[in-house]
């Protein structure tokens, strides 16, 4: 039994792999990104998710044959990370487990633990791509300085293209009365109230605004439209600079795929592929295969040197819910 843990920003989830490709029991608890609550969030999380997703499988802890452990934030603080790979060892009562960033869990879910590229585009944006036994990272630097592409980079500039439209500094467009009517402005200057005042510049409050952005170019808004080719282009060049760094050869073919919202938008999608093919002419962009919570269940196994074969990862795939234990 295989177990998978994905802490992404909103929830965590967690996933009981058998090795026939059947998953046994899935459960979701709170999310682990602790810079917020401080890190002591983490195995209180972590004990109750991992205990319900036991008692749903029939089975202790100790029944686990290796664990992968996604977290957020994960060596984004030097000082963090001993902790953090302490975290589940009590819990489990074993050291049959790993602990990494929660992007290893968008990889292997998206491209079933196979070499190659994933590009993850939510709240935030970076990749993780591994080729030949070597992991490498680009991006995810933070909503501040970083995370072009991202949700929120859309609805940051989708919010700095509406004040410029209701200050006549730009053309005004269906943004305009996208947002109003969705935040209910009675004045465009509320949109201060709202974001800084009421949200307190919530990262994550500011990203839900990125289906706005969207629905504005779906009605012809040139700016928004403007922005979402933008964000396609740098998460593009997010997954280059990572091929790059991999070191595939000039004639390599590289596996890519995606995960995160905002692939949702076909806008992105389409602009993100034509972008990716001027880049590298040997790219092979493939819808994900599973969700990063199976995806984590994945490289659990993958850790352990028991791979799912291919009649394995079959049924997984023709099996996306929890089944009885």
């Amino acid at each position: 039994m295989f177990l998978g843990v994905d802490g992404g920003g909103t929830k965590t989830a967690f996933c009981l792999l058998r090795p026939d490709g059947s998953i046994a029991a899935q459960t979701s608890a709170p999310s682990t990104y602790y810079f917020s609550d401080g890190i002591d969030l983490v195995p209180r999380v972590l004990k109750e998710g991992i205990g319900a997703v036991c008692a749903a499988a029939g089975i202790t802890p100790d029944g686990i044959d290796f664990a992968f452990f996604g977290l957020p934030a994960y060596g984004e603080v030097s000082g963090d990370v001993a902790t953090l790979d302490a975290a589940p060892r009590d819990i489990l009562g074993h050291d049959r487990y790993r602990v990494d960033n929660d992007m290893v869990c968008g990889w292997s879910g998206s491209l079933g633990a196979a070499d190659g590229i994933n590009v993850i585009s939510g709240t935030g944006s970076m990749t993780y791509g591994e080729r030949a036994g070597r992991g490498h990272r680009v991006g995810g630097w933070s909503e501040l300085f970083g995370d072009e592409g991202s949700a929120y980079w859309i609805a940051a500039h989708g919010l700095q293209a509406f004040s410029r439209m209701s200050d006549g500094r730009a053309p005004a467009g269906p943004l305009l009365d996208v947002l109003r009517e969705h935040l209910e402005l009675s004045a465009d200057l509320d949109l201060i109230d709202v974001v800084l005042n009421r949200w307190q510049g919530d990262r994550g409050q500011i990203a839900s605004l990125c289906p706005q952005v969207i629905t504005a170019a779906e009605r012809g808004d040139e700016a928004a439209s403007a922005i979402l080719r933008e964000a396609a282009r740098e998460l593009a060049l997010l997954v280059d600079t990572t091929r790059s760094q991999l070191g595939y050869g000039a004639d390599e073919q590289v596996l890519v795929s995606y995960s995160g919202g905002t692939f949702n938008a076909t806008p992105v999608r389409e602009e993100f592929r034509a972008h990716l093919h001027k880049l590298h002419d040997r790219y092979d962009l493939r819808q994900p295969l599973y969700s990063p919570v199976v995806g984590a269940a994945l490289y659990a196994a993958k850790q352990a040197r028991s791979p799912l074969g291919v009649d394995a990862l079959e049924r997984l795939r023709d099996t996306p819910t929890a089944t009885a234990a």
